[in-house]
């Protein structure tokens, strides 16, 4: 519909005042007036050499001659609001209800390929909440981009070798008594992160008594015999000591089994996963190349920085003096198997806040490197999350657990559908299922529906609630449609073509229009990189169609045609909002 108004308004503004536009700048028509389109006039007053409301007064007659689409207009200082014939919104919701795609972008052989990079754990914990939003983040940026007509990898890197790794490693040897996953029944990310916990308590009692000894904190916190041990432990890691290399393996092969259950429950999956033991020599090897171009340079003492002071930013340290990279050496090295291994268009990060000045400097680095996408990598920079209690802090221990948090969730779920009689009559298996995806349904639509870029609150009993803007109020409206359907389907009712004689309500054509704004919104989240767009879409959709649902008779209509329109509207309902909430990663039950 936008189309053919903008070429509309195109041909009749060349025809009345000899102007040549482009574009036409479109607008839904606000509530307060009548209509459905608005087309802003003021881009061509200065040509009409008249008023606005001239201008849009002759656009208006000008336009309802030539097109039977238009049934009437008027004029509101320079904005002109056009009504579309109900008939049309028939045409509309039919176009809709054939395509079974509506609103995505199908990729096709010759489409560019975007890689999302999300999660990037350490292998010396579980999964937290914090992990929670940059997955669910990264999954639905990779779902939308797909639907915008993208070819996605999604992929992860994974942060498998550092002091910290060492640190659980040198616990486990020290208090673990040969504790594995199989014999303390825990899952083995789980375990990994109790010893790195156990390292912080033995090494803050080390500190505090060398302190209580006279040394000072800084000199305590270096000394300490297990620090010292610790960074023992990471040399001959890089040595390739074989002992060592042996527990690492073995202890990181617990935590991939763990992050695997983890995943797979939250809904998550990679293209590719990337490992820094596996990257950070192709890093060195790449700024060694870099510092022979001279693109970075070589100080007395030996390290190699990048000098981006002409870029309005500082020095980089790209390898110290001994020789050993830094995250950014790492990530360069990553960037170039990628490279390597894919036809990469665009590069989108999915990494906190906190880490806006390292992906500023990468970017810059990746670019003076030959990266073809270097200077256009987009870090997608999220705020953090907390819960009412505060901050979350992993060394002791105070981390909200992913794996403890959907189990909260969705027994959240199931004490919050029982109460409400909603699971009656179901199976207790049918139940189990039909929590777990509300339970998780809710813990993601609440993290994705507020602006990404956004420090958020998340709190788990908010979440949880069949009214309002929440997951489980979607949910429940999708599961009331489908019964609706399969009501009428029990009464006899076959669904057919929407018969383009009856007249439609307000209420009815405003949610055709709804339903055929999904594409826009699609492309606008794609755009923007932000799910919260779709997801406070589907919550207007199903609160739209509520109101409409509440106010009009649908099984009990008597005018067959005017039923048919009604459970075909209902029935597209359905389809986009979960449409939409597929590509938040949000499954949808049938029944509630």
């Amino acid at each position: 519909m936008e189309e053919i108004i903008s070429a509309a308004v195109i041909s009749a503004v060349r025809e009345l005042y000899g102007l040549e536009v482009k574009e036409v700048q479109l607008q839904k028509t606000r509530a307060e007036f009548s209509g459905d389109v608005t087309v802003v006039v003021f881009p061509f007053v200065k040509a009409a050499r008249k008023s606005p409301e001239m201008v849009g007064q002759e656009l208006g007659e000008r336009l309802k001659s030539v097109s039977e689409m238009i049934s009437d207009f008027n004029v509101v200082k320079g904005f002109l609001n056009i009504s579309i014939n109900r008939s049309y919104w028939l045409d509309v919701l039919a176009n809709i209800d054939a395509n079974d795609d509506f609103g995505h972008i199908r990729a096709t052989e010759d489409s560019p390929l975007m890689m999302v990079e999300y999660s990037s754990p350490n292998t010396n914990k579980p999964l937290h909440l914090g992990h929670i939003r940059n997955n669910l983040l990264g999954y639905s940026i990779s779902q939308i981009q797909k639907a915008n007509g993208w070819h996605v990898v999604k992929t992860n890197i994974v942060n498998d070798r550092g002091i910290h790794i060492c640190k659980s490693m040198l616990a486990w040897l020290r208090y673990g008594n040969g504790e594995t996953p199989v014999s303390s029944g825990m899952k083995g990310d789980h375990l990994v992160g109790k010893y790195y916990v156990e390292f912080d308590k033995h090494y803050r009692a080390e500190v505090k008594e060398l302190m209580e000894k006279g040394m000072s904190e800084e000199e305590a916190k270096r000394q300490a015999p297990l620090m010292v041990e610790a960074q023992l432990m990471l040399l001959k890691w890089e040595q390739n000591d074989p002992e060592v290399r042996r527990l690492w393996a073995e202890m990181n092969g617990w935590v991939y089994a763990g992050f695997d259950e983890t995943y797979k429950r939250l809904g998550v999956d990679f293209d590719r996963i990337y490992y820094e033991s596996q990257t950070y020599l192709e890093g060195k090897a790449k700024v060694e190349e870099g510092l022979a171009k001279g693109v970075f340079y070589r100080r007395p003492d030996g390290s190699v920085w990048a000098d981006l002071t002409k870029d309005g930013l500082d020095e980089k340290l790209l390898l110290r003096q001994d020789g050993t990279s830094v995250y950014m050496t790492q990530d360069i090295g990553t960037a170039k198997l990628r490279y390597q291994d894919y036809p990469i268009s665009k590069m989108v990060y999915v990494v906190g806040n906190e880490q806006n000045y390292h992906f500023q400097v990468l970017s810059i680095l990746l670019d003076r490197l030959g990266f073809e996408w270097g200077k256009e990598l987009v870090h997608f920079s999220y705020g953090m999350v907390e819960l009412p209690e505060g901050k979350m802090k992993s060394r002791e221990g105070t981390v909200v657990d992913a794996d403890d948090l959907m189990d909260e969730m969705i027994e959240q779920a199931r004490e919050t559908s029982e109460e409400l009689g909603k699971l009656d009559g179901l199976t207790e298996e049918e139940s189990a299922d039909i929590n777990r995806m509300v339970g998780l349904g809710a813990l993601k639509y609440f993290i994705l529906k507020v602006d990404p870029r956004k420090n958020m609150m998340f709190n788990p009993k908010e979440s949880i609630d069949f009214n309002g803007n929440t997951g489980p109020f979607i949910q429940y409206t999708n599961a009331r449609i489908n019964s609706l359907l399969r009501k009428a389907k029990e009464q006899g009712i076959e669904l057919k073509e929407v018969d383009h004689t009856i007249e439609l309500t307000d209420r009815e054509t405003s949610l055709i229009q709804n339903l055929n704004n999904y594409p826009n919104v699609v492309r606008q989240a794609g755009q923007e990189f932000s799910p919260a767009l779709l997801a406070n879409y589907a919550y207007d959709l199903v609160k739209e169609y509520n109101q409409f649902y509440q106010a009009s008779s649908v099984l009990k209509e008597e005018n067959a045609a005017v039923r048919n329109v009604r459970l075909v509207l209902s029935r597209n309902v359905s389809k986009i909002v979960t449409s939409a909430m597929a590509l938040l990663g949000i499954e949808m039950p049938s029944k509630m």
